[in-house]
């Protein structure tokens, strides 16, 4: 009987060994998912606490390994297998639980991002547009929004081909990201068009974001002709309309078509140019 019990004792604490070495795995895995930072830190910190309960159950093993004097004796290792256990299942899970949060996280980024251009798309814009508009109108803020549109856009597909256009997209999207703030939403809101939601922005300065993207577009060529083979490097233009909530403005439906008829006047009136709703002549 003794012998038996002995020898359980000797397989648990193995096994104990076995598992925690095991749940060294899951741990490192997990570790390589995390941004570095204090996150990180914390699961190196734990990780080197397993490594610490090995050390101890190896000392343990080695101490007590043909100890056997009561069925007592197997209360310890019982303790430290089911400990081992309760650790590699927590590194499972956590494991598992990292990587359906990356996995979710990466298909609503799919969902609401353009995958051309890389910015948010017009399903994203409208949801954050109502958002915003209710947060405005509830804390009394200004909001602005944008609506720019590539001056002869359909000469530059026409000329070169989609494959320039959509280079020529991608440059201004990079170019874009470069100027708006972090808390703006930018979007693609439809095929050469763009539109900017500028949250806690008066009007006035959302004019001067446009003069910005105006200054900053006649001095970057979005497409080089060396590296494409064109005979020109090509330089575009955009027609800005700009619209903000006021007494009259609460709404995205009228927010939206003030900026549109703002754009529409911009183009009328010669393009590569940017107008506010209100200076538009009545």
């Amino acid at each position: 009987m003794i012998t038996i019990s002995l020898l359980i004792k000797q397989i648990l604490l193995i096994l104990s060994v076995g598992v925690l070495l095991t749940a060294l795995y899951p741990i490192r895995k997990l570790i390589k998912q995390l941004p570095v930072g204090v996150i990180r830190t914390k699961w190196y910190v734990l990780n080197g606490l397993i490594l610490l309960f090995i050390i101890g159950y190896l000392n343990y093993t080695i101490v007590y390994w043909s100890d056997y004097n009561t069925i007592f004796d197997i209360i310890v290792p019982v303790v430290f297998f089911f400990g081992a256990i309760f650790v590699l299942l927590a590194g499972i899970l956590s494991l598992q639980t990292a990587l359906d949060i990356r996995r979710i996280s990466t298909l609503e980024q799919e969902t609401i991002t353009d995958p051309l251009m890389g910015i948010n798309n017009r399903r994203y814009f409208d949801r954050r547009l109502n958002e915003e508009i209710v947060r405005a109108n509830r804390h009394s803020l200004p909001l602005s929004m944008l609506l720019l549109d590539i001056d002869h856009f359909k000469k530059i597909n026409d000329t070169y081909g989609h494959h320039i256009g959509d280079i020529v997209l991608v440059g201004l999207a990079n170019l874009l990201k470069t100027i708006v703030r972090e808390i703006d939403v930018l979007t693609r809101y439809g095929g050469e068009e763009i539109a900017i939601i500028t949250p806690q922005t008066t009007i006035s300065s959302a004019s001067g974001l446009a003069n910005r993207i105006n200054k900053s577009l006649a001095e970057t060529i979005l497409a080089r002709a060396v590296e494409h083979n064109l005979d020109n490097d090509i330089i575009i233009t955009m027609s800005i309309g700009m619209a903000g909530l006021d007494e009259q403005t609460t709404d995205s439906t009228t927010l939206l078509k003030h900026a549109d008829d703002a754009l529409y006047y911009a183009k009328e009136s010669g393009r590569n140019r940017s107008i506010i709703y209100n200076d538009i002549p009545q």
